[in-house]
């Protein structure tokens, strides 16, 4: 999520510093959008940068942040101009040891659990201006344009998980017998397994055509929105009837499915949630 960003908005020298780390692994990085009480609205935030004679005093927080408790570096969306709301919103790069910059604690999920997630603050950490990311001002419109490539790829990962939930259900419901038959067998496991393969196979061919606008450059930020809604929502409704074939034992974190029920949940929220999807394809459709 985060590469993109800097190889589309660095400066040369801002490559030199930072590209050869995030490549062989030494410096990793993170996305710091999101703020407390702020959720999917990304002008309303309050994390300010004060411009200095050197670069800026970054105050404010974040939080529910991927990567935040190792991250070396950091893009941040700021305020450089409150009275802005789209229009006043800059990018810059935060990096480990700068004064002031401080991580919260590794905020626990229910799903989910080898990822680090954290809260950020921000007390007047001075960020010289050679971390400013692309043109002051501009950040919620580059915001705007890579969302659309994180949103395909947690659409892509939502159809990856419903299809391995599906296989280790399909497994499963072979294996199992209940009244001297496999569970597979009976007619309503049969459809809901066909149902699920069905919608599962829909979806890649979706996603598929959204890589190719995406490699291609013709990705619109609807045509992501839609494909991260409709995936997540049905990795939601697979994993949950899945888990459903497994009976008891769906509820047993030793089995797989149980996994891939907790894991499923934030999908539908991260990288923007489905009602937030519904309101840019709805804004579309009315012509607005």
């Amino acid at each position: 999520m985060v590469l993109p960003y800097i190889l589309e908005l660095a400066t040369d020298e801002q490559r030199d510093r930072w590209l050869p780390g995030i490549a062989d692994g030494t410096l990793i990085t993170a996305l710091g959008l999101t703020e407390p009480g702020m959720g999917s609205d990304l002008a309303g935030m309050g994390t300010s940068a004060l411009a200095t004679d050197a670069g800026y005093h970054v105050n404010g927080s974040k939080t529910f942040i991927t990567n935040g408790i190792n991250a070396d570096l950091v893009v941040t969306a700021v305020k450089t101009d409150p009275a802005q709301r789209h229009r006043g919103i800059s990018l810059v790069v935060l990096e480990r040891g700068m004064d002031g910059f401080d991580r919260g604690r590794n905020l626990q999920k229910i799903g989910m659990h080898a990822q680090d997630t954290a809260e950020l603050f921000f007390r007047d950490v001075e960020v010289p201006a050679e971390n400013l990311l692309g043109r002051e001002g501009e950040g919620f419109r580059y915001m705007s344009q890579n969302l659309a490539q994180e949103r395909i790829g947690i659409a892509v990962a939502a159809v990856g998980a419903a299809r391995g939930a599906l296989d280790a259900t399909l497994q499963y419901t072979k294996e199992r017998n209940a009244f001297g038959q496999s569970v597979a067998s009976f007619q309503a496991s049969r459809f809901a397994l066909a149902e699920m393969a069905t919608e599962i196979e829909i979806a890649t061919h979706y996603c598929d055509q959204a890589v190719l606008a995406l490699n291609g450059g013709t990705l619109t930020p609807v045509d992501a929105a839609m494909a991260k809604w409709w995936t997540t929502e049905l990795q939601g409704r697979v994993v949950d009837r899945c888990l459903q074939l497994h009976g008891g034992y769906g509820y047993m974190l030793e089995y797989p499915i149980a996994r891939f029920y907790t894991d499923s949940r934030i999908s539908r929220i991260y990288g923007g949630t489905t009602e937030i999807m519904k309101e840019i394809v709805g804004r579309d459709v009315v012509g607005r």
